[in-house]
């Protein structure tokens, strides 16, 4: 079989590295990702390694990259995704990076610097000249109406009121200005009128244009206040209280000449300081467009060169010191691939000795190793989510590729509903390579988009099923005429307009020549959507229907597990484990799935009331006894059924002691001792492909897992008690549990068919204009609730209870699920975004 349907052959292999090529062939092989690598020094600390010198180096560096794409954002740029895959760089290349990393750094470092600090002084400047200017209102006198402007003078004891009207014309008055967030000024105000009692005089006015604030870097605008005061006592206590409320207080000059002079120097200086903030920003875009272009390929670099050394760490070194020896898991056709890789390391360092690879034999279990590609990863997904696969038993994704979406498709059977997600998936899968939908951050989109192609089959199959079943959104459609006539039943009946007129409800009777013409010709006939038990007859179709390809799929399990017995060369199993739970299945549920069938073809319209009940049947067959007002089916029936569940009923003594007893004879067997010089092989049929990981007593005990050799007695035959209880219990469980295909399937056609009725069908009330502007909502309304309800909670439901029967009733009779995922070493270009 291929790799999808069992796993690959991997074996154990050892790496022979020269010193001076390891480094290159590790990263030719981290490029192809064709090996898992194994610690060789599991008890020592990753401090005490011998290269974790260079792997603090690259943590260093991703470190400054780290400090450099904080840069970028800042600025508001984002750093864009590596051009192009770079190899891991040499020695002189990586110190090339990291001086060239470390400059850049630096540079930032000083110009960002510089910049903070020149818009904070070109902040202060302007903040200071806001408040001279807004302060000329404040401390100039206004002229009397009428009067010409006269000179102000320039004494220092000028006042600020009116001279008539104060009283303290010989006291100096001295002023404190500033800016303060406008949510403390209310609370500054009243502190200081407190604290001061009154002796001063304070303003307050909004700056003009708002300003960074230099905290919170929000805009902001910054509240103005001039004071004026007597006294140096109250003008100590009026720092201290703006200091408390972190005001910038700046110098006021008293004299209105100062004041002018000051405020051209203000001019000048941030006119100079804008021009040098200009400069300085034009040199800052600069470094970062540097940045921005040799980031993402030195992040890329230097993450490969970790991994390499990471990988090198776990590699242990020859007596010489001059080898370095890998442990590897390998699948068996990639050894000319590694071999190739190793070879081409060595020519790319420059080696004039070439490393190479040889296979080692190991009793340990492999890794599962299954490759899959965008079609089939979404099934492999929902097999591993129950168990990886254990090396090289068969595995059931690609039987769910089928399974998966008719399972589905029964319990969501609905032509509109599946075309729906039919075309949802369509369309991610028409746009799968579009970077908008691969690069979101949504896990639940990511989750859909990834099973992509498994909600494209669930859809398909759904319509398949909803031709079936002849429901779309609900209703049926006339594909093909209907097979019952009401005119041939009309014609040889008596009704007449009075029992018309008396009864609403007709019934068609198939026994009447021409009234029923034979069956539908696909799926369900139209006119059971007319008729009042129509849910009835869905009942019994449906129940029987989920019976049937329940007992189908369960059986498809048990002769998949054939495959396993051949292949790990257990054909006692097939005797003692296949054959009797085979027997166990079709002797009681095979004869019910039978007599199904038989009593479909015997039975016609015509003597349909006195068919017998098939249950009352089934339950009488496990009794040994007969029920005379329950027909036979057929003649013979009571030998017929005792027959089979006597062979049911001996079948599970073998499959208990069967397997057990067939150890215990083997092991009490006397083996042959080799002749002298002679070894036994590894594995027998070696030369058929068998992997060289597996013993001898991994061959016979099944080569599941490290676990599966019972050296006990014992233990053999409690292992096998547990299977053959589950085994029998879970036959008659499952089998119920495949039902939920019949409740599904009914609850999601009677949820559609509610949902019609109450919502859209009562916007085809009206046919007129106004009926139809009313269709508007009511359409979206059923749109809406359709989504909701019945594609995504009803989809979803679908899924889990599909999901379901795979794990438990199909993947146990065959499945162990006890191995562990081939992790290869490679550089995944998810990692470096």
């Amino acid at each position: 079989m291929g790799s999808l349907f069992r796993s690959e052959e991997v074996c154990l292999a050892q790496l022979f590295l020269q010193s001076a090529s390891a480094y290159s062939c590790i990263s030719e092989l981290g490029e192809r990702g064709l090996l898992e690598f194994r610690d060789l020094n599991p008890n020592v600390s990753p401090f005490q390694r011998r290269f974790v010198g260079e792997v603090r180096r690259c943590e260093e560096m991703e470190k400054t990259f780290t400090f450099l794409q904080q840069e970028l954002r800042a600025a508001g740029r984002v750093p864009g995704p590596c051009p192009e895959s770079p190899r891991a760089p040499a020695a002189r290349e990586a110190l090339r990076v990291q001086e060239q990393s470390e400059q850049l750094a630096q540079e930032l470092r000083e110009v960002s610097r510089n910049r903070a600090s020149l818009r904070d002084n070109l902040r202060d400047l302007r903040q200071y000249l806001h408040v001279l200017r807004e302060g000329q209102r404040f401390t100039s006198l206004p002229a009397p109406l009428g009067s010409p402007p006269r000179p102000r003078a320039l004494s220092e004891r000028e006042p600020i009121l009116d001279p008539s009207l104060h009283q303290h014309l010989e006291r100096k008055i001295n002023f404190v200005a500033g800016v303060i967030h406008p949510w403390r000024v209310t609370a500054f105000e009243r502190l200081l009128w407190r604290a001061c009692r009154g002796y001063l005089v304070a303003s307050f006015v909004e700056m003009p244009e708002p300003m960074e604030d230099p905290v919170t870097g929000e805009s902001i605008t910054w509240v103005i206040f001039l004071i004026s005061h007597w006294g140096e006592q109250i003008g100590q206590k009026i720092r201290k209280i703006s200091d408390c409320f972190h005001c910038q207080v700046y110098p006021y000059p008293e004299s209105e000449a100062s004041r002018t002079d000051t405020i051209t120097k203000l001019h000048s200086q941030i006119q100079e300081l804008s021009v040098t903030l200009e400069e300085t920003e034009k040199y800052l875009a600069e470094v970062l467009d540097k940045v921005a272009l040799a980031l993402p390929t030195w992040r890329v670099q230097v993450q490969k060169m970790k991994a390499i050394y990471l990988v090198l760490n776990q590699c242990s070194f020859d007596v010489t010191k001059k080898c370095l020896i890998a442990e590897v898991w390998c699948p068996v056709q990639d050894l000319t691939q590694v071999q190739d890789a190793l070879r081409q390391g060595s020519y790319q360092s420059g080696s004039s000795v070439e490393c190479f690879v040889q296979r080692v034999p190991t009793s340990e279990s492999p890794p599962t190793l299954i490759r899959t590609n965008k079609f089939t990863a979404g099934f492999q997904s929902i097999v591993d989510a129950y168990g990886v696969a254990s090396y090289q038993e068969v595995n059931p994704a690609p039987y769910a590729i089928i399974t998966f979406p008719f399972i589905f498709a029964i319990m969501f059977g609905d032509v509109g509903h599946g075309l729906l997600m039919f075309l949802f998936a369509l369309w991610m899968v028409l746009y799968e390579d579009s970077p908008r939908l691969r690069q979101g951050t949504n896990e639940i989109w990511l989750t859909f988009f990834e099973g992509r192609y498994l909600i494209l089959l669930m859809g398909a199959f759904s319509i398949y099923t909803g031709f079936i079943y002849n429901e779309c959104f609900s209703k049926a459609t006339v594909i093909f005429p209907s097979a019952w006539s009401v005119a041939t039943m009309a014609n040889h009946s008596s009704w007449s307009s009075t029992y018309l007129a008396t009864h609403p409800v007709l019934t068609l009777d198939p026994n009447v020549t021409g009234v029923f013409r034979g069956p539908y010709p696909f799926g369900i006939d139209p006119i059971w959507s007319l008729a009042t038990n129509h849910l009835n007859f869905l009942n019994s179709f449906k129940m029987k229907m989920s019976v049937v390809l329940g007992i189908v799929h369960m059986s498809f399990g048990v002769v998949l597990g054939i495959f396993n017995h051949v292949h790990f060369k257990q054909r006692h199993r097939l005797v003692l484990e296949f054959l009797p739970e085979m027997i166990f299945l079709l002797a009681l549920f095979g004869y019910l799935v039978v007599l199904i069938f038989y009593k479909w073809i015997k039975f016609s319209a015509a003597d349909s009331r006195v068919a017998p009940s098939i249950l009352i049947h089934f339950i009488d067959m496990f009794l040994f006894t007969s029920n005379a007002e329950n027909l036979p089916l057929y003649p013979g029936q009571v030998p017929v059924q005792t027959v089979l569940v006597v062979l049911a009923l001996a079948s599970v003594p073998v499959l208990l002691l069967g397997t057990p007893l067939y150890e215990w004879c083997r092991h009490r067997a006397p083996r042959t001792p080799l002749a002298m010089g002679e070894q036994e092989p590894l594995l027998e049929g070696q030369e058929a492909g068998n992997s060289v990981n597996a013993t001898m007593e991994d061959v016979e005990s099944g080569g599941h897992s490290p676990d599966a050799k019972h050296s006990d007695f014992a233990e053999i035959f409690m292992h096998q008690a547990i299977h053959t209880i589950e085994y029998c219990l879970g036959c008659v469980s499952n089998t119920a549990s495949y039902l939920r295909l019949w409740a599904l399937s009914l609850a999601h056609a009677q949820l559609s068919e509610v949902l019609w009725t109450m919502v859209m069908r009562n916007g085809f009330v009206r046919l007129s204009y106004v009926g139809g502007v009313v269709l508007v909502p009511v359409f979206a309304a059923f749109a809406v609730l359709t989504v909701a309800i019945l594609l995504v909670m009803e989809g979803l439901s679908a899924f889990l209870h599909a999901l379901r029967l795979h794990w438990v009733e199909f993947q146990n009779k065959f499945y162990v699920g006890a191995g562990y995922k081939l992790c290869p070493f490679a550089f995944a270009p998810d990692t470096w975004d």
